[in-house]
Parts: structure tokens; C-alpha cells; sequence
């Protein structure tokens, strides 16, 4: 579903990516791990194309676009991948002023243009497939991290993307709302939807990730499944970071 080739990617005289390989496959859930800066969340942003890459290929189920650095990406290859993708931040990132419905009906009616009757029908659809139906009509302010994140969620899954991306989407959250999240995630999962999330929870990784790959210093150091990499890692880097988020998860 997602084939990254040879992504570069430098914010100035820091280069974040020196070419980095990365697949996807359809149905299947793929979390990114790694310390601090080592460019989880810039890579999910360089799949949506919030950020452009200087070199390399995605490929995104048939759509592809080629990076050479010297030319800008025409405006429709931003919108078909834009639309083939949807976003889940770390910090919800909903509109403060329109009920949970509105935040999730809001692409639909503004950008697809359909009609408001159609938008807020997938919109229920979707609040009630993530447990948040019932406070259709409430706003953002009066709504825990969790539920919030549960909309932002449902908003993402909107316009049926062909993958979701998730950023942190439990790093804000204390351990209780964080469950709400991933039990949504984990459904998800099961359900088949294609997912990459960047993230610092190995409970996260290893409870609905299919493929982890480790990310330090701009690389792909290790990749497989959870059980290898999280529980048997073959590489001293994964390893290390593996044992550091397990102690200080522990409280040691």
C-alpha cells in the first residue's frame, strides 16, 4: 500500500534522511520507533507530503510521485495523496469552535463538497464506530484528551483514505485515556485499515503493529515483526532504546 524508495530529506544544512527504504503492506499496521528527532514524525509527514521530500520515490497504492528536488510537485499529485491519506496528530488539532460532528463532517462538506446531509450521515457513522456518538454535539473543551483524540480519529477516517497516519497519537494522553485510544486503534487494525504511526509506546507497537521499524540517525536500523524487534532485537541500538523506554515506562 506504501512504498518509500531512497526518501532524502534536509531541513537546511541537517539532513534528516540520507535515503531511506520503507513498504507498507495493505491491511497492515507498521509503527515507527525511535528516540527523540531520529525523524519518525517528519517521515509521516513526507508520506502525506506536508513536508517534501528532496529525492526518492512514494507510491501509495497506484498513485506515484518522484522526488528530484529541482522541480516543484504540480498542486494535483499534492491532492491525490492528500486524499489518499488521513492524518491523526498528537495534539488532536480539532477546531475549538465546531461541535465533535461538524470537526469531523468539515473536509467532507468544504473540500468534497457534498452535501450536508450525506456528510453528517458518514460523520454519525463514524463517531459511533469510535464510541463518540453520543457526544456528537459537544465541543472540543468539554471533551477528556481521549475523547478528543477519538474524534480526531473519526475525522482522519472521514473521506476513506487508503491509509491512516498517526503522529504520537497517545503521547498527550494520560495511561487511562491513552487506553481509550489504542482499544480504537486496536479495532481498526483488526478491522484491516492500513496504518503508519510514529510512536514512543512499545505497549502501543507491540499490541496492533503487524511490522516495527526503528528509526535512528536518519535510518532504518532494524525492521520486523514486533516480537522480534521489541522482544529479541538484533541490532545493540534497538536494543538499548528498547531497554530504556521499558525502564522508564517500569518507573524505575
Amino acid at each position: 500500500m506504501i512504498r518509500l524508495s531512497g526518501i532524502e530529506k534536509s531541513f537546511g544544512a541537517n539532513r534528516i534522511f540520507a535515503g531511506v527504504d520503507l513498504i507498507v503492506a495493505p491491511g497492515r499496521v507498521t509503527a515507527l520507533i525511535g528516540p527523540s528527532g531520529s525523524g519518525k514524525s517528519t517521515l509521516l509527514r513526507c508520506v502525506n507530503l506536508l513536508e517534501i521530500p528532496e529525492a526518492g520515490r512514494l507510491e501509495i497504492d497506484q498513485l506515484s510521485v518522484q522526488f528530484d528536488g529541482k522541480r516543484r510537485l504540480p498542486p494535483a499529485d499534492i491532492l491525490a495523496v492528500r486524499r489518499s491519506t488521513g492524518m491523526v496528530f498528537q495534539n488532536f488539532q480539532l477546531f475549538p469552535h465546531r461541535r465533535a460532528i461538524e470537526n469531523v463532517t468539515e473536509g467532507l462538506t468544504t473540500v468534497l463538497k457534498w452535501p450536508a446531509d450525506r456528510a453528517r450521515a458518514r460523520g454519525m457513522e463514524l463517531l459511533e464506530s469510535v464510541g463518540m456518538v453520543g457526544k456528537a454535539d459537544a465541543y472540543p473543551a468539554t471533551l477528556s484528551g481521549g475523547q478528543q483524540q477519538r474524534v480526531a480519529i473519526a475525522r482522519a477516517l472521514a473521506a476513506s483514505p487508503k491509509v491512516l497516519l498517526c503522529d504520537e497519537p497517545t503521547s498527550a494522553l494520560d495511561p487511562e485515556l491513552a487506553a481509550e485510544v489504542v482499544e480504537v486503534l486496536g479495532r481498526l487494525a483488526s478491522g484491516g485499515t492500513t496504518m503508519l504511526m510514529a510512536t514512543h509506546d512499545l505497549r502501543l507497537a507491540g499490541r496492533i503493529a503487524h511490522h516495527v521499524a526503528f528509526l535512528q540517525g536518519g535510518e532504518v536500523v532494524e525492521a520486523g515483526p514486533p516480537q522480534e524487534v521489541l522482544r529479541a532485537p538484533k541490532d545493540e541500538r534497538t536494543a538499548r532504546f528498547v531497554r530504556t523506554l521499558t525502564v522508564t515506562a517500569a518507573g524505575f
